[in-house]
């Protein structure tokens, strides 16, 4: 694919650029893609699969760095894997599949998360491996009860504050169908970034013990940090995830609820009503003019309190909330950020999760700066002329950075006591609003090939991304 980008302020607006696995060029310029993929051949008891994804971005102008070459080749996807019944394995660096899907996969997802808050390909991809349980039925439950999940490492390739973080990865639902029409799945989605090297602590030790110590949550030993050692080990976070779905013979309708954790208080339900709310809406004839709807709402703004008291006495010792149960240690979550793995959960400078969760430079460390925000979206997709498919994103958002650093200066109910379900005034956000309108016309060249007219236009206005308007078009050559 061979792709142009202009906007009228230089910078490409938000819907230009997120969810694209970090592939896309932050400013006014071009995109060259190759890809070839060899999926899983379902007939046969052992299969494997391949890809390789290879871009290259234009981008002549960028006052962030001046003097840098306009040409940055990378490797987006480059994998195999094998898959036996319902086990598999995969290697390589690939994107996580997104869900919510509009009338065609090329499109992308109509959901701002792509459905994984945690991990939504807003950034670029890692080397790695995961092990896949794929959805397998419980014996004695009539296929009623369904287990899955995932077990995976990867490493930051990124510059970053600790530098070669390594990443575990750990998914894992349970779901309960009725084989009819009903079905219900809860799930965890968890990440711990550990290891690496600190410029204030050095070398965080990667052995085997440390590892075992991630993958338990547990604390580090005398030799870790302090707050490792208070705490656990590394900067650990993710979400839990509650999906309810009816299927009828023409259509899926699926309710989810996706809410963010970053300490044990947020895993207690202490941060509720903290989320991502998502109701999907899809016809299985993708070929109307309106295929697939989708509303979301998004809430982050209580992260279990405004207070969070310290959990050490004078001595340095800490305090037992058992003993004291007046003591406040559950607030101020802040997520998906951390204060020695201070880069967080991104990946080349973007969030790894949801794009609302927006990044900027601070204190030269590329970071989540607002993860406090709420949100209305809208998605709808279809086939113009029952031919053409077409994504149409809105999204209006109330951004207010974080408690300890709101956007509007002292605009921060940090400390106040307030409850998220009592008026609050002391917070101030700012608004932005973020559509796109984009597509692509299929042409028919032979048996197995086709050209397709890749378009897209882009809009933001508001107070945190720059007001700009923007058109992309592009020619996409696929052989099957």
């Amino acid at each position: 694919m061979l792709l142009g980008a202009l906007s009228s302020s230089g910078t490409l607006p938000f819907w230009a650029v997120s969810n694209e696995g970090g592939i896309m060029p932050d400013r006014s310029g071009g995109l060259a893609l190759v890809q070839a993929y060899k999926p899983f051949d379902e007939s046969k008891t052992l299969q494997w699969q391949a890809g390789v994804s290879l871009a290259a971005n234009y981008q002549p102008d960028d006052p962030l760095n001046p003097g840098s070459s306009p040409f940055h080749p990378m490797v987006d996807q480059l994998y195999g894997g094998l898959r036996w019944k319902v086990l598999r394995v995969d290697l390589g660096m690939m994107r996580r599949d997104a869900e919510f899907l509009g009338a065609d996969r090329s499109l992308g997802s109509l959901s701002v998360t792509q459905g994984h808050i945690v991990e939504s390909n807003n950034a670029r991809t890692m080397p790695g491996y995961k092990l896949v349980l794929e959805p397998w039925a419980v014996p004695f439950t009539g296929k009623h009860l369904l287990l899955s999940g995932v077990w995976g490492d990867y490493k930051t390739i990124d510059d970053r504050y600790v530098d070669g973080a390594l990443v575990h990865r750990l998914r894992g639902y349970v779901t309960f169908d009725t084989r009819k029409h009903f079905y219900a799945q809860l799930g965890i989605d968890h990440y711990a970034l550990w290891g690496g090297t600190s410029p204030v602590y050095g070398e965080m030790p990667i052995t085997w013990g440390n590892y075992f110590r991630v993958a338990t949550a547990r604390r580090a030993s005398s030799a870790g940090t302090t707050s490792d050692q208070m705490n656990v080990i590394g900067d650990h976070g993710g979400a839990e995830q509650l999906r309810l779905g009816w299927r009828a013979d023409a259509w899926d309708l699926t309710f989810q609820w996706e809410k963010p954790y970053s300490d044990k208080s947020s895993m207690r339900l202490n941060n509720i009503p903290d989320g991502a709310y998502t109701l999907h809406f899809s016809f299985k004839d993708k070929n109307r003019w309106v295929s697939d709807a989708l509303v979301e709402f998004h809430y982050t703004m209580w992260q279990s309190g405004t207070i969070h008291e310290k959990e050490t006495d004078a001595d340095g010792k800490q305090i037992n909330w058992h003993e004291n149960k007046t003591l406040n240690i559950f607030g101020g979550d802040n997520y998906y950020t951390n204060g020695e793995y201070i880069s967080g959960w991104t990946h080349f400078g973007r969030s790894i999760c949801g794009p609302l969760f927006f990044t900027d430079t601070f204190r030269d460390v590329r970071q989540i700066v607002n993860n406090r925000y709420r949100a209305l979206h809208l998605g709808v997709s279809g086939k113009l002329f029952r031919k053409a498919p077409y994504r149409l994103m809105l999204t209006l958002s109330d951004d207010y950075g974080t408690y300890s650093r709101p956007y509007v200066a002292g605009a921060t109910s940090w400390g106040s006591g307030w409850n998220w379900w009592e008026p609050n005034t002391l917070d101030k956000g700012l608004t932005q609003f973020s559509a796109a309108f984009s597509g692509f016309v299929p042409l028919t060249l032979g048996r197995r090939t086709s050209l397709d007219i890749v378009y897209g236009l882009y809009a933001d206005a508001g107070e945190v991304l720059p007001r700009a308007f923007a058109g992309s078009l592009g020619i996409r050559f696929n052989i099957k």
